[in-house]
């Protein structure tokens, strides 16, 4: 038996609503098992996005001594952004978490730390949010990314007051920050009672509780790397994931419809962010080994520059381990939130009036993105990508 506990991001959930965040990831890698005479039974951690890294870490070490109590088995764990340090840190030999020791008893099964566009340097993006207006503007990214992936794409209106606000940042904020709640808080009353609910209290826990977004700091993950340790035995893997460098040329292709101009706009500006430079605090190791940079100029043709990054996370910042797979995909790409297929009419056809895609709660295999980054990131891509992860944990076995 193997066990695979994951866990989401800054922007991530597990399931809400019946939509499910890691759908795709749990798919892929039960199959690739199963192909290889193995049976994975995935669980998903249910975090606060925002929390600290310490407390999502204490809630993981928690649902695998749960979960795994018969003393048998192996373990892996999978992060998706943010999730990913959740998972170094609970490995971690010198982590001092607030549980029971019990609950980390788990620790000596455990065969692989698998993670996904992880900021293990930091992202200027986690600066960006950090201030007051920053913060307002993070509920509202992260109530269009829920409604974005299972309605397929965001209101106009939504996303057009998110650009504008974004946009300004710099300047007088009162009129665009009043736009932007009033929007959101329009969407949210457009979901039905229940759905309502459970979408405001995942952004309730966000407004509540922010610590990761300092934590995120390239400052900040300084201090982390200095305390943070790899377990011996365990087998570290990593994505390493960018976006191509948004251009007039491409923005000007975007513009064929008013939700692909906007959406690209937005990515376009969230890029240009997370591609800012501190020489003090870069979001990169100082130096990389040689088998990591033969894999990223295998996979990019010349070794990334600092700027490159997937829309969140600078690229060199999601270096980890070994280099399982690297490529053009954006933040949500690697998990399979791409565009795709259309999906079978849903709750959202009544509300906005639309076809419209849904999670896989009934078995759909439909892929969903809702911000447009140019990678051109699609099935084989994603195939190649599990293909890779799930051979590192079949390996470390």
């Amino acid at each position: 038996m193997h066990r695979l506990y994951l866990s989401p991001g800054m922007f991530g959930f597990g399931r809400l609503a019946t939509y499910d965040y890691f759908a795709h990831v749990e798919r892929a890698l039960v199959k690739r098992f199963a192909d290889a005479g193995k049976k994975l039974e995935p669980h998903v951690v249910d975090v606060s996005p925002t929390a600290s890294i310490r407390r999502r870490a204490v809630r993981l070490a928690e649902l695998v001594a749960k979960t795994a109590d018969d003393g048998k088995g192996t373990i892996h764990l999978l992060g998706h952004s943010t999730g990913g340090l959740d998972a170094r840190l609970v490995s971690s030999p010198s982590a001092r978490l607030p549980t029971a020791a019990e609950n980390l008893a788990w620790r000596s099964r455990l065969r692989s730390v698998t993670t996904l566009s992880t900021p293990h340097y930091g992202t200027p993006m986690a600066s960006f949010f950090a201030t007051v207006s920053g913060q307002r503007i993070l509920y509202a990214v992260s109530a269009l990314t829920f409604i974005g992936l299972s309605l397929g794409a965001p209101p106009l209106a939504a996303a057009s007051a998110l650009l504008v606000t974004i946009g300004r940042l710099d300047r007088a904020l009162g009129v665009e920050l009043r736009l932007l709640d009033r929007t959101t808080d329009a969407l949210l009353r457009a979901l039905e009672p229940a759905t309502s609910r459970e979408v405001r209290g995942y952004l309730d826990a966000i407004r509540r509780d922010q610590g990761a977004v300092i934590q995120l700091t390239p400052e900040a993950m300084d201090l982390f790397q200095a305390g943070v340790e790899d377990r011996p035995g365990v087998l570290y893997q990593c994505t390493c994931a960018q976006a191509p460098a948004p251009t007039p040329g491409k923005l000007a292709k975007s513009l064929v419809g008013p939700w692909r101009a906007i959406s690209s706009a937005i990515f376009t500006t969230m890029y240009g962010i997370t591609a800012r430079h501190d020489e003090c605090y870069p979001c990169s190791a100082p130096e990389h080994p040689a088998d990591v940079e033969a894999a990223l100029v295998s996979a990019f043709g010349k070794l990334p520059s600092v700027r490159a990054n997937d829309g969140v996370v600078p690229l060199l910042s999601q270096v980890w381990g070994r280099v399982a797979w690297a490529g053009y995909a954006d933040h949500l790409d690697v998990l399979g939130h791409f565009p795709g297929a259309v999906g079978p009419p849903s709750f959202w056809s009544s509300v906005f009036g639309r076809k419209a895609n849904r999670g896989l709660d009934s078995g759909d295999a439909v892929h969903t993105d809702w911000l447009r980054s140019g990678a051109d990131f699609n099935e084989r891509g994603f195939g190649a990508l599990m293909d890779a992860l799930a051979s590192g944990m079949l390996e470390a076995c």
